[in-house]
């Protein structure tokens, strides 16, 4: 009987926690996924200019 007990329950323990962790609602939204080969579509032009007194010599 004793060990019947200690195999179904680790068994059944893990059953309920699986169970418990499908029904989340969070795992159905996972918002840092980014699909491979996906651009960002902001258009890309020349870096902008540095504020006049920085970058140019004797400022």
């Amino acid at each position: 009987m004793i060990d019947i007990f200690t195999v179904v329950l680790p068994h059944v323990l893990m059953a309920i926690a699986i169970w418990r962790l499908l029904h989340r609602d969070d795992l159905d939204h996972d918002q840092g996924y980014v699909k491979p080969g996906f651009r960002d579509s902001a258009p890309r032009g020349k870096p902008a200019a540095p504020p006049r007194g920085e970058g140019t010599p004797g400022a």
